[in-house]
C-alpha cells in the first residue's frame, strides 16, 4: 500500500510542478509539459515492479504512436481560447483530438501499426 501511495504522491507532484512552473513562465512550464515525464515515470514504475522488458518496451513504442494525433489540439487550443472561450476551446479541443486519433489509428493500419 505504501508503494501506491508513492506512485500516487509523486506522479501528482509533476502535475503540480508544471501548474506552478506555468504560473510563473509559459515558457518554462510548457517546456516542462512538453517533457514527457508522466511517459518516464510509468515507465519506472513498470521496471520497478518486475514487469517484462517487452511490456515496457510496448508502452514506450504505443506512447510514441499516441502522442503524434495529439499535437493539433495544442495548436487549436490557443487559436480557439481567444474566439470561444475555455470550457468550449477545452471540449473543442478533446473533440479535434478523438477525430485525429481515429483518422491517424486508419493511416498507420496500413503501415501494420494497430492502434484500436
Amino acid at each position: 500500500m505504501n508503494w501506491i501511495i508513492t506512485k500516487y504522491f509523486l506522479t501528482a507532484a509533476v502535475v503540480v510542478l508544471v501548474s506552478e512552473l506555468a504560473k510563473r513562465s509559459d515558457k518554462l512550464g510548457g517546456f516542462v509539459a512538453a517533457l514527457p515525464l508522466v511517459t518516464i515515470l510509468t515507465l519506472i514504475w513498470l521496471y520497478v515492479e518486475n514487469q517484462s522488458q517487452e511490456k515496457i518496451a510496448n508502452h514506450a513504442w504505443y506512447t510514441f504512436w499516441y502522442v503524434i494525433p495529439t499535437l493539433p489540439m495544442f495548436l487549436a487550443f490557443p487559436l480557439l481560447l481567444p474566439r470561444i472561450g475555455f470550457w468550449p476551446s477545452l471540449l473543442a479541443c478533446i473533440v479535434i483530438t478523438v477525430v485525429c486519433f481515429s483518422l491517424f489509428a486508419l493511416a498507420v493500419r496500413r503501415f501494420g501499426v494497430e492502434l484500436l
